[in-house]
C-alpha cells in the first residue's frame, strides 16, 4: 500500500535508500564475519579434540560438538535475521493466496448470481 500524497520529506528519500542500503550492507558484514569466526573456532576446536583422543577413542562423542550445535543455532538465527525476507515469504504467499481465494469467491457468486437471475 503506497501513499497517495505527497510529503515535504520526499526530497529526502535518496538519502533513506542510501541509509538502509548502508545498514543492509553492515548487516551482511556482520553475517559474514560471524560465520568466519564460527568456522575458524569450530575447526580449531576439531584440531584440538582430535590431538585430545586417547588411542582407540572414538570422536563422534556429543561433548565434542556442543560448542558447534549450540553456536550454529546462533548463528542460524542471525542468518535469518539478515537473509530472513528471502527465506520466510509467507507474507506475500498469503497475499496470493487471498487473491486466488477470493477471486474464486467472487466468479462462484457472480455464477449464483446469474444462475438466479436466469
Amino acid at each position: 500500500m503506497g501513499r497517495r500524497y505527497k510529503s515535504d520529506f520526499d526530497e529526502h528519500q535518496p538519502e533513506d535508500k542510501y541509509a538502509a542500503a548502508e545498514r543492509k550492507v553492515k548487516r551482511l558484514k556482520g553475517f559474514y564475519t560471524h560465520l568466519i569466526v564460527y568456522l575458524c573456532v569450530n575447526i580449531f576446536i576439531v584440531f584440538v579434540n582430535i590431538n585430545n583422543l586417547d588411542p582407540g577413542e572414538s570422536y563422534f562423542k556429543m561433548e565434542n560438538f556442543f560448542t558447534a550445535f549450540f553456536w550454529g543455532i546462533g548463528l542460524a538465527a542471525h542468518g535469518l535475521s539478515v537473509f530472513g525476507h528471502i527465506f520466510f515469504f509467507w507474507k506475500q504467499l498469503g497475499r496470493a493466496q487471498n487473491k486466488r481465494i477470493h477471486g474464486q469467491g467472487e466468479r462462484q457468486q457472480m455464477g449464483i448470481i446469474g444462475i438466479l437471475i436466469r
